[in-house]
C-alpha cells in the first residue's frame, strides 16, 4: 500500500488540477475522504472539484466544503482536468452510470484509493488497501506524504470518513492504527463530542420514524439468528423521509439478541436495495456477490428485481443457509 502512496504523491505533486468523484448513495466515508482530499491539495495550490452522481447526505453537511460538491451534469462545456481521482469505489459502476468514461475523456491521468479488496483497479495507479477499515485512513497516509499538516477542518472530515465505517469504532474491522489516527485527530482540534453527536445521534424526525416503521415490521427467521426489515415506497412517501435517511437503520437489527445476520430491503427506483449486516465471524459479503453486489465481510449489498416480499424472501433464505453452512 505505502508504495501506491507514494506514487499517488508525485503524481499529486506533479498535477494542477483534480477531480475528485465520490460513489452513488455517498457515505461518511466517501465524503469524508474526497473533502479531506480536496482541502489539502488546495493548500498545495490545486485547483480541486469534487463530484458525485447523488447529493450529500444531510447528516455531512456541516463538514468543511460540503455544499462544494458538484454533480457532473453542473460540469462546464470544455472542463478538463489533469488527474481523475476516485475514492472509496470499489467498482466504476459505484460512481455512476457511464460516469467513469464522461471523466477519463476530460481527465489526462487517473489514480484511485478504496478499501475494498474486490476493487479491480480500474484507473492508471491503484492504492487498494482490503484490509484497511476505511479509506479515510489511507487519505491520511496520503496528506502524511504530501507533508500536509492536520487542522480541525481536516480532521473534521476525516473522523468523518474512519468512524462511519467502522460503526463509531464498533464494528470489527476496527485497528489499532485506526485508534491512532483518532488520537492525531483530536490533537488536530477535532471536536470530538459535537462531531459524535451530529453524525450518530441527532436525526431528522421523518428517520427515526422511519426506523421505528422497519422495526415494527421486522421479521425474525432461523430461530431468532436472521431479521429481515422492509421498507417500501409508501412508508418514506407517508412519512416525508429520504433514502439517506434509510441509512443505518439496518444495524438496528443485530441489536436483537441472538440476532447473527440481517438485511434491511427498501424499494428504490423500480428496483430493491438491500443492505446486509452480519456479527462476525459470520459474512454476507458472499451473498451480496451472489445477488451482483459487494462490499465487505460484515456490511455489503446488493440490487434486486421485486417486489419487495419476494426479494425479501430471497434474501431471508439466503442468509438462513449462510448460517447453515457456516456450521458445517
Amino acid at each position: 500500500m505505502r508504495e501506491g502512496i507514494a506514487a499517488i504523491a508525485e503524481l499529486v505533486r506533479q498535477t494542477k488540477t483534480v477531480a475528485i468523484c465520490c460513489h452513488v448513495s455517498p457515505d461518511g466515508d466517501t465524503i469524508g475522504s474526497a473533502l479531506a482530499l480536496k482541502l489539502a491539495m488546495e493548500r498545495l495550490g490545486k485547483r480541486v472539484e469534487v463530484f458525485c452522481a447523488d447529493k450529500v447526505p444531510g447528516v455531512m453537511a456541516m463538514l468543511p466544503g460540503a455544499g462544494t460538491v458538484r454533480t457532473y451534469a453542473s460540469l462546464a462545456l470544455g472542463q478538463r482536468f489533469d488527474l481523475l481521482f476516485p475514492v472509496d469505489t470499489a467498482s466504476e459502476d459505484r460512481l455512476g452510470n457511464g460516469v467513469l468514461e464522461q471523466m477519463r475523456v476530460l481527465c489526462t491521468d487517473s489514480c484511485q484509493i478504496d478499501h475494498h479488496g474486490t476493487n479491480p483497479g480500474y484507473c492508471r495507479v491503484n492504492c487498494i488497501d482490503g484490509t484497511a477499515p476505511a479509506a479515510g485512513l489511507i487519505v491520511r497516509e496520503l496528506l502524511a506524504a504530501l507533508e500536509v499538516p492536520l487542522d480541525r477542518d481536516l480532521a473534521c472530515c476525516l473522523y468523518t470518513a474512519i468512524s462511519t465505517d467502522t460503526g463509531n469504532f464498533s464494528f470489527n474491522n476496527v485497528t489499532a492504527e485506526a485508534f491512532r489516527v483518532a488520537a492525531e485527530l483530536v490533537e488536530a482540534g477535532l471536536p470530538l463530542a459535537e462531531m459524535n453527536r451530529q453524525l450518530f445521534v441527532v436525526q431528522p424526525e421523518a428517520q427515526v420514524r422511519l426506523t421505528a416503521r422497519a422495526v415494527e415490521g421486522m421479521k425474525i427467521l432461523h430461530s431468532g439468528e436472521v431479521a429481515v426489515m422492509v421498507l417500501k415506497k409508501a412508508d418514506f412517501e407517508a412519512l416525508e423521509a429520504l433514502p439517506e435517511h434509510a441509512e443505518n437503520v439496518v444495524n438496528r437489527a443485530l441489536a436483537v439478541r441472538g440476532v447473527r445476520m440481517a438485511a434491511l430491503l427498501r424499494e428504490h427506483e423500480g428496483r430493491v436495495k438491500a443492505s446486509l449486516r452480519a456479527v462476525a465471524p459470520y459474512v454476507v459479503s458472499g451473498i451480496a456477490a451472489r445477488f451482483g453486489g459487494g462490499g465487505h465481510a460484515q456490511a455489503a449489498g446488493c440490487t434486486l428485481n421485486g417486489p419487495i416480499e419476494e426479494a425479501a424472501a430471497r434474501i431471508g433464505e439466503a442468509l438462513c443457509a449462510a448460517l447453515d453452512e457456516a456450521r458445517v
